[in-house]
């Protein structure tokens, strides 16, 4: 079987030109992890992958996970209401090119349509930029949440390439 699914890649610039999202409830925080936790993202890439077939870590043992996630400019942040957690973000830095890749982004299953998902995007370009970087990128699919890719734009992230790719 072959599908075709559009990757589209977005950029914002400065964080001027973010539309920051109000949090939708008082009780939610956004925890940065201070020590890598590879069993963590291994969880949230499964558990929010599943449904958007993200594929290419689950091959990834062990020793990969903790490898990458101890990579210079590689960190993770949590957001929770109270103690549950609810959804994630890896963000990237590249201290060279003073750019900053939300590499992987996303909440449970169970929190969605609560305006969760706009408010942990706002929070993950606002820190995105705190490390001096002139550009903060991601991308997005067809097979991503249906909401994702209005969720970038309704940042103020803008779409620089967009391809097709056959999976």
């Amino acid at each position: 079987m072959n599908n075709q699914v559009k990757r589209n890649y977005l950029e914002i610039n400065s964080i001027t030109e973010l539309v920051e999202a109000n949090k939708p409830f008082d009780n939610l925080f956004l925890e940065k992890v201070s020590s890598p936790d590879f069993q963590l993202n291994k969880f949230f890439y499964k558990q929010i992958g599943k449904n958007h077939k993200w594929t290419d870590r689950l091959v990834w043992d062990d020793n990969i996970w903790i490898n990458y996630l101890n990579l210079p400019g590689v960190s993770t942040y949590v957001l929770k209401q109270d103690k549950e957690l609810i959804g994630y973000f890896e963000k990237n830095f590249h201290k060279k090119k003073l750019e900053c890749e939300i590499a992987y982004f996303g909440i449970l299953e169970e929190y969605y349509g609560k305006k969760i998902g706009r408010y942990l995007l706002s929070e993950a370009i606002k820190k995105s930029f705190e490390n001096g970087s002139k550009r903060v990128w991601v991308h997005t699919c067809s097979l991503d949440h249906k909401h994702a890719l209005n969720n970038y734009l309704s940042r103020g992230m803008k779409v620089f390439q967009t391809e097709t790719i056959n999976i």
